[in-house]
């Protein structure tokens, strides 16, 4: 088995430990930072964690009511020229906690005395050593070079500060569940096997989410790059109408990521345009 199969299949004891573990230290986050009166997010991150803060903008915003950017690192790191931060809480996801362009975002957060959060795989990055607080992943060590367990410890961590931030128990006994449901997608291996085979010669496609799942359509078609030397293009489906479209043609490869839920008539009818 290779290091990415076994990463693969870790998750759903990573995401366990994860909310285990962390539940009481987010709920603590919680408190505090509505005690700060907290009014906006701006996270910084890169790559796979990059997408991991995509979703934290659809997370925060519709559950928290807080509106969420992301940070322009080198206008930190580079340029040294960053904006204000006053009433924003700083969030830094990174899974080694060493892409310095992120800590130099966290670092100017601490510098203008806002909160600051470091969403790591290492307590003891200097990422971590920036931030006010920490949200640990509990993943282990990752050794494929393509994030897997990390990226969805990632999506599981946000989820976690989301549900402490809003206060409502629902919500996290619906996140406790995710680690069996998890496991349940990926007792379904041979299944998945079988269907992609239809796409085993292609060598450019598009990858279309929205909403919730619009960071899922950007990590799949990362990983398409880089696991498999792809051409894969991530869009919104709305955006994909507006011009990107005109690329398809007969036979052209398009994955479209439509989970039930308030977007699916939307991604259905876009199928069946």
């Amino acid at each position: 088995m290779s290091f990415l199969q076994n990463e693969i299949r870790q998750q759903p004891q990573v995401l366990m430990t994860l909310l285990d573990r962390e539940i009481e230290n987010a709920q603590r986050i919680a408190a505090d930072l509505r005690a700060r009166n907290v009014k906006y997010v701006i996270m910084a991150a890169r790559g796979t964690s990059d997408n991991a803060a995509r979703y934290g903008q659809y997370l925060f915003g519709a559950y928290n009511r807080l509106p969420v950017g992301l940070a322009t690192p080198s206008l930190f790191s580079v340029y040294g020229q960053p904006p204000r931060l006053e009433d924003s809480l700083i969030i830094g996801i990174s899974q080694s906690g060493q892409s310095p362009d992120i800590v130099a975002v966290l670092e100017e957060g601490q510098r203008q005395g806002v909160p600051t959060l470091a969403v790591t795989n290492d307590p003891d990055s200097p990422l971590a050593a920036q931030g006010d607080y920490v949200l640990a992943l509990h993943a282990s060590e990752e050794q494929a070079v393509a994030a897997t367990k990390t990226y969805t410890a990632q999506l599981a961590a946000l989820a976690l500060l989301s549900c402490a931030l809003g206060d409502n128990p629902d919500r996290m006994e619906t996140l406790q569940r995710v680690p069996q449901a998890v496991e349940r997608v990926l007792g379904d291996e041979q299944l998945i096997a079988r269907a992609v085979e239809r796409y085993r010669y292609m060598e450019t496609c598009v990858v279309l989410g929205r909403g919730y799942n619009y960071a899922t359509a950007f990590e799949i078609a990362l990983k398409l790059k880089e696991l498999n030397y792809l051409i894969a293009e991530s869009y919104s489906s709305a955006d994909f109408m507006h011009g990107p479209i005109a690329v398809v043609g007969s036979g052209f490869p398009a994955l479209v990521v439509a989970p039930s839920g308030k977007m699916f008539d939307t991604m259905r009818d876009f199928t069946l345009a």
